[in-house]
């Protein structure tokens, strides 16, 4: 069976995406199956605005191949890679976009919306779990950050 890049991805392909990521590390596999049916493949070329800082974020990318900027103006957040998340806190709430993303290579990159999202915690909390541990993660870290600079 050749697989041509230019094939959908199959479920099982989407399920193994998931479980590569930290978010969703310890969530089964059949969970994830429910997940999976809402990641749309989405195409950007190198140095592609993906979104703009202030906009009203309602979806999270996963990056499948590439690399993308996080910045704020011409400064970088971030590089991130294969497997990376970006936008996740768009998934929870409909704020406003704190950074850009940019392209930095060609991307083929997943996007996840709000709307399904949410349908689908309804059903499935611990798609929520996943999330909930990786904010508190980050949040610890930025008080270890904080407690550090104030010494």
């Amino acid at each position: 069976m050749s697989h041509n890049s230019q094939d959908p991805l199959l479920l099982i392909e989407k399920v193994l995406i998931l479980k590569s990521l930290p978010i969703f590390r310890e969530t089964p596999e059949n969970i994830l199956a429910d997940l999976a049916p809402l990641m749309e493949e989405e195409e950007f070329e190198q140095d592609t605005l993906i979104f703009n800082e202030g906009e009203i974020g309602d979806c999270m990318y996963i990056i499948h191949r590439g690399s993308v900027r996080i910045h704020k103006g011409q400064t970088n957040l971030a590089i991130l890679g294969d497997k990376e998340v970006f936008g996740e806190l768009s998934l929870l709430d409909a704020e406003t976009r704190s950074a850009s993303a940019t392209s930095t290579t060609d991307c083929t990159l997943f996007r996840i919306d709000q709307e399904p999202f949410y349908e689908l915690i309804e059903t499935r909390p611990e798609i929520a779990r996943g999330f909930i541990k990786i904010l508190c993660k980050r949040l610890r870290a930025q008080n270890e950050k904080t407690v550090q600079h104030q010494r």
